[in-house]
């Protein structure tokens, strides 16, 4: 007997081992914090004890007591959760998306690629087919890889993230687009990620909350948002997370990030609002998590706190990562827009929405029923 414990003692440790030795070799899982850094963000409110913290009070962990209910919704969940089929992909427009005109084309989730000034920006470009850092191992998206997508992009301006999470920074998609793309704007310590992955750190601009920078024309200003970060075991809330302020000519635009329902939605649109055209996650929510992921209901609140003109929904229609229906964020957003007199727009993946019109079409063709 005592001998069987020993050879599992024995085997526990080579697998833990084997863990670490994937999580430090594996370049998916990114780099870490230098100690120069980690030095240096101390001077910032947000970094306490070498990790970041949100401006208010954020539960980001399910309890222990919570497992259970967890994994009885889990369970219990319907077949609703993923679609039937795999989800079609609109044609892109290519000539569209290139010329002079301001637009947004949206890829799923919170992957789309904006126009403004005639500026191409790429925000959270995750188009692989698992949001993981492995290919066999998470939720599958609904489409299948759209990595092809990258293949046929012409040069781009620049790529924004927005946090380093699996399902907004992903390995393959910045390794295909670093030869693409003339600059990169990343929060505080996601640098590390993309100097791993084969990007100079001169192409790297990395931003603090509210710090404003100038790119080629346009504003731009890093934003504060309710979550939190990380890649690994042991490397949370290491890099920050936020959302992004960019002002064109023409068009003033904004997107979350990631992030629950806050004060920082006031404060935003006190210093840069209103907004022509705001993206607002309201997906992937659970009622264990309510201070780190909207529910379509607030992403609506939001949109109404930053004084946007135009919304769109986004981090839904590529992968399930919570435990409600694949369109059910969609279909509570229209509602809540409805009665909120809220111009929601709902384009399908591919498509690109001009943002050039005015007041964009309101009528909402619901093309995940088809």
């Amino acid at each position: 007997m005592k001998l069987v414990m020993l050879y599992l003692i024995i085997f526990i440790i080579i697998i833990v081992l084997l863990i670490l030795l994937i999580i430090n070799l594996h370049p998916a899982f990114g780099g870490k914090l230098t100690k120069e850094q980690k030095r240096d963000f101390k001077k910032y409110d947000q970094f306490v004890d070498g990790k970041f913290i949100n401006q208010e009070i954020t539960r980001a962990n399910i309890r222990l007591s919570e497992f259970p209910s967890m994994m009885k919704d889990f369970i219990r969940g319907g077949n609703d959760r993923t679609p039937n089929e795999a989800l079609s992909v609109a044609a892109i427009d290519w000539n569209k998306i290139m010329s002079e005109e301001d637009s947004v084309t949206w890829f799923g989730h919170s992957a789309f690629l904006v126009s403004l000034d005639n500026k191409k920006i790429f925000v959270d470009p995750m188009l692989s087919l698992r949001a993981s850092p492995v290919s066999f191992v998470g939720s599958k998206r609904y489409t299948g890889s759209m990595l092809d997508v990258i293949i046929d992009l012409p040069d781009i301006d620049a790529v924004f993230i927005t946090h380093d999470h699996y399902d907004h920074l992903d390995y393959s998609s910045i390794t295909m687009l670093k030869n693409k793309t003339a600059h990169f704007f990343v929060p505080l310590g996601v640098s590390n990620h993309l100097i791993r992955w084969g990007i100079p750190k001169e192409k790297i601009t990395e931003l603090n909350w509210w710090d404003e920078t100038d790119f080629e024309g346009l504003k731009v200003v890093f934003t504060p948002s309710r979550h939190f970060s990380g890649r690994g075991i042991f490397n949370r809330n290491t890099t920050l997370w936020g959302g992004w302020v960019i002002l064109g000519k023409k068009t003033r635009f904004y997107t979350s990030g990631d992030g629950g329902y806050g004060q920082h939605f006031k404060t935003i649109v006190d210093k840069y609002g209103p907004f022509d055209m705001a993206l607002i996650e309201g997906g992937q929510y659970d009622r264990r998590w309510p201070m780190i992921h909207m529910t379509p209901e607030k992403a609506i609140q939001a949109n109404e706190d930053i004084k946007g003109k135009s919304m769109m929904l986004i981090h839904w229609g590529a992968y399930t990562l919570a435990n409600h229906g694949w369109t059910e964020p969609i279909e509570r957003a229209i509602c809540a827009a409805t009665k909120a007199d809220n111009n929601l727009i709902v384009p399908q993946i591919g498509e690109t929405v001009s943002l050039e019109e005015g007041e964009f079409a309101t009528a909402i063709l619901p093309w995940w029923h088809r």
